[in-house]
């Protein structure tokens, strides 16, 4: 990776193998693919990307499995939370954004948005290595923004946008970032999850039905399902540590959940991984 720069909320990466690095360290993941083709599954899903297409991964540990064209070239780049909550944008579209790109992580650009992506991506990368600048961070947060902002634009144009109030914006993030932080392990029941948002399980299931199209169980076991795959992939963990380590009251309990919402039992899904 092109240790270019010493700023830590923007990180821009040379080759997939350094998706790889940053993935492990959650941050977000943007890819533009310029020529070529790459592949990669997330949240147990693969997806074939293309030239043209412009990639988001909200958490970039939710993702496995890359793979390359030998004639593929992106802009790669990888952003921390911390920076990306720093620069304090002023829209709730954000967690519309973020629920969807949960769905479906690649936009398939316009030439005209490519193009408007590509020029910003360069320049943010051109302007990181002005070490100088005296306003350094602040220059880096803007231009950003901006480049952010084109991307609301873009997935929004793309969507049946919806627009929340900074109240309901509020609460989903706070449900999201609960999940972030692995809740899922220790409650997988959504009273839980309405009672620290203090408010109704029903009206917690509403709002992310009219955001994302799913209510909030679907979340909430879609983020269990995928730990539960990561943990499958290692053979070394019998069904029953696994079954303990995400907190079921028993083997069976375990089996029946993943039967149930992948179709088949644990070890049949360890078996097609």
């Amino acid at each position: 990776m092109e240790q270019q720069t010493a700023f830590d909320g923007i990180i821009f990466m040379d080759t997939l193998q350094d998706c790889k690095t940053m993935q492990c360290a959650g941050r977000v993941i943007h890819v533009l693919c310029r020529q070529g083709s790459m592949s990669m599954t997330f949240q147990d899903t693969n997806y074939n990307i293309s030239a043209g297409d412009y990639v988001i991964m909200p958490n970039g540990s939710l993702m496995s499995d890359f793979s390359a064209s030998d004639d593929f070239q992106g802009i790669l780049m990888a952003l921390t939370e911390t920076f990306i909550a720093s620069i304090a944008i002023k829209s709730n579209y954000g967690i519309i954004g973020h629920l969807s790109l949960m769905q479906n992580p690649v936009m398939r650009l316009s030439a005209h948005d490519f193009e408007l992506c590509e020029k910003m991506m360069l320049y943010l990368r051109e302007r990181m290595n002005d070490q100088a600048h005296l306003f350094r961070e602040e220059l880096l947060g803007s231009l950003l923004t901006a480049h952010i902002l084109d991307l609301y634009d873009i997935h929004a144009r793309s969507q049946a946008a919806l627009h929340v109030s900074e109240r309901i914006a509020a609460i989903l993030r706070r449900f999201i970032e609960m999940l972030h932080r692995k809740e899922y392990i220790r409650h997988r029941d959504l009273d839980f999850y309405a009672s620290q948002l203090c408010i109704t399980p029903h009206y917690l299931s509403e709002l992310c039905k009219k955001i994302s199209g799913q209510p909030a169980t679907y979340w909430i076991d879609r983020f269990t399902i995928h730990e539960i795959t990561r943990l499958l992939r290692r053979k070394e963990l019998s069904l029953t540590e696994i079954a303990e380590r995400m907190n079921f009251s028993s083997l069976s309990y375990f089996s029946r959940y993943v039967q149930k919402r992948t179709g088949c039992p644990p070890n049949k899904y360890r078996s097609s991984l």
